[in-house]
């Protein structure tokens, strides 16, 4: 049993302002724990404060800690707070003296497994096709034979020059690739906006717009291939006015973006056939085929859009300009510097590319 003190005992000890004393425990809380990783479901999230932070709490089935997510970092997060989502996050823990509350302000924020993740994309699917965004009569039949393809797609991965190698099999099309990251931090804001910039192209102006696109990337886990199931991405294949194919992954890789498309070719061998369905065989030079068959082995001659669009936002990454020798081997000229949204690069694919051997 503790031994009470005595009233004089008492009167000795040292006396604290209630800001001292919140000022003290702010400092203990802060020096001994730092950075922590903690795990748990979100709830009371009612979505950004007007100022643009992240309020909200993450419990488990015994405790609450009240969380926080500052502005500037909310809008670098890939992942968003959602109401219900079991997550892991990372950030400092601290105290907040105007309540007498401790709380974790987050800096990363990521789903607790693929179980969370798969749980959060069945969610956002219900949402959208309550929308409409999948439904069968918003698709557009894709045209017959599409003089200018667009593409969105990382200009260094394996995917754009597999879709030119197809191209060679089946009809040479002139092609636009739109330079993207496919993945990572900000992936999603660019590969939206590259959906959007391609619908608003002049079919007359200097880059025409095209009359199909294509969005593509390589398979992946299904982290890899998170920036598709973003509501932006996905919200901009349903808008977009242009047919659009989906390409994204392998036949068991399933993405929202599948759903909002016009059509889905998730295997590299069926993406040319929906782009070019009638094309003829190289034994055929009838002259009733737009630009003929093609001498095979030939070099695509692959030039770099020179100008800007007009300024939308800053570049998040110049636009990667890259041109093709004859042997197949790339080369990059310097990167377009200005301030500008990036524009997709003219490929000209008169005469196809050579397989690399």
């Amino acid at each position: 049993m503790a031994r009470l003190q005595s009233p004089q005992t008492l009167a000795n000890v040292g006396e604290f302002t209630v800001s001292e004393l919140s000022q003290a425990l702010k400092r203990t809380v802060e020096d001994t724990y730092g950075h922590v990783r903690v795990r748990g479901e979100i709830t009371g999230f009612r979505g950004p404060h007007s100022s643009g932070h992240c309020y909200f709490a993450l419990k488990d089935e015994g405790a609450k800690i009240e969380a926080v997510i500052w502005k500037g970092v909310a809008g670098r997060m890939r992942f968003k707070p959602q109401e219900g989502l079991e997550v892991i996050a990372t950030g400092k823990l601290t105290t907040y003296p105007g309540s007498s509350k401790y709380q974790i302000v987050i800096e990363t924020l990521e789903p607790a497994g693929v179980g969370a993740l798969m749980a959060l994309m069945e969610e956002r699917k219900k949402k959208l096709a309550a929308e409409g965004l999948f439904d069968e009569a918003r698709k557009q039949l894709l045209p017959w034979l599409p003089e200018v393809i667009g593409v969105v797609t990382s200009p260094t991965g394996a995917v754009i020059r597999d879709i030119l190698h197809r191209l060679e099999d089946r009809f040479p099309r002139r092609v636009l690739v739109w330079p993207v990251r496919v993945q990572g931090e900000g992936s999603a804001e660019q590969i939206a906006a590259a959906i959007r910039g391609f619908n608003e192209l002049s079919p007359d102006g200097p880059i025409p717009q095209p009359d199909l696109l294509i969005v593509a990337r390589g398979g992946g886990s299904l982290e890899d291939l998170w920036s598709f199931n973003e509501e932006i991405v996905v919200r901009a294949a349903a808008d977009s006015m242009i047919p659009l194919i989906s390409a994204v992954g392998h036949e068991t890789d399933v993405t929202l973006i599948d759903f909002a498309a016009d059509k889905r070719a998730p295997t590299r061998r069926r993406r040319p056939k929906w782009r070019c369905r009638c094309a003829p065989s190289c034994s055929s030079k009838s002259a009733g085929w737009p630009g003929g068959c093609c001498r095979a082995g030939s070099a695509a001659r692959i030039s770099a859009a020179t100008s800007c669009a007009p300024p939308r936002a800053p570049c998040p990454a110049p636009p990667t300009c890259w041109q093709s020798r004859g042997s197949g081997s790339t080369t990059r000229p310097p990167r377009c510097r200005a301030p500008c949204a990036p524009t997709p690069m003219r490929i000209t694919a008169a005469s196809p590319l050579r397989r690399p051997a």
